[in-house]
């Protein structure tokens, strides 16, 4: 049966000459994989620019419930971006958000509310003029919410010390390493609470950004199982020095 759905492209994976394995995270029907055939083709009607990381796609789907591996039978860049393919440090930017999304999402069901939120999100990203370095901080601080390990906003005067392991504020030192001094904790909680058009606005210093991102993955690998190494957060550090 066939069905319209929009996609987000977390993998794509070569299976033979021509044809590839794509892995999507689906408004209808949560992680999925597709084979599309022919992509490398010169008159294919999908083409492996379409399937890059973290594009965004319309596509018209066959579904079959405990299959393991989907067909598309059409599928269509919406929307086209603008800026992320042209900007090195945009593309960098969504190269490493989708490490981290294809990491940490497991979602095999819907979750529109999640799908809505990358969808949004990367969209405004393109959409944007200026580029925005705090960008990728505030999107996977936003995503903890739906991934279910937002931080904890409940805060008293004597609690300056966040604690990563319990997410949540603490008034003495924890006895782990995993925490954050008052000064980053202000940083890290108003990531994750201001809009995407507001994160331009805190003042953050090139070290104490890259500090930042260091405890955001660490903050994922204690509440993400089999979170693992992300191989592309030296090339993003490099290209955002």
């Amino acid at each position: 049966m066939l069905h319209k759905t929009r996609g987000i492209v977390l993998k794509t994976t070569l299976y033979s000459e021509s044809s590839v394995i794509v892995q999507m995270f689906t408004e209808k029907f949560g992680i999925q994989s597709y084979m599309i055939n022919g992509v490398k083709k010169p008159k294919a009607k999908i083409r492996m620019n379409m399937l890059q990381p973290l594009h965004l796609v319309d596509m018209v789907v066959y579904h079959k419930t405990n299959t393991t591996i989907q067909r598309v039978s059409e599928l269509r860049p919406f929307p086209i971006f603008r800026s992320i393919p042209y900007d090195i440090v945009k593309s960098t930017i969504v190269l490493f958000l989708n490490e981290v999304l294809y990491k940490s999402i497991r979602q095999q069901t819907t979750d529109e509310h999640l799908f809505d939120f990358i969808y949004s999100a990367i969209c405004w990203f393109d959409e944007t003029e200026e580029i925005n370095v705090n960008f990728h901080l505030a999107f996977l601080l936003k995503l903890s919410r739906f991934l279910g390990f937002a931080p904890s906003m409940q805060t008293k005067s004597d609690q300056s010390y966040f604690d990563l392991q319990e997410g949540e504020f603490k008034s003495s030192i924890p006895v782990h390493p995993y925490f954050l001094d008052k000064h980053d904790a202000s940083i890290f909680i108003s990531l994750f609470s201001l809009p995407f058009e507001k994160i331009n606005e805190i003042n953050i210093e090139n070290q104490t950004r890259r500090l930042i991102l260091d405890k955001i993955l660490v903050y994922y690998t204690l509440h993400t199982a089999s979170f693992g190494d992300i191989r592309s957060h030296q090339v993003l550090e490099d290209v955002l020095s």
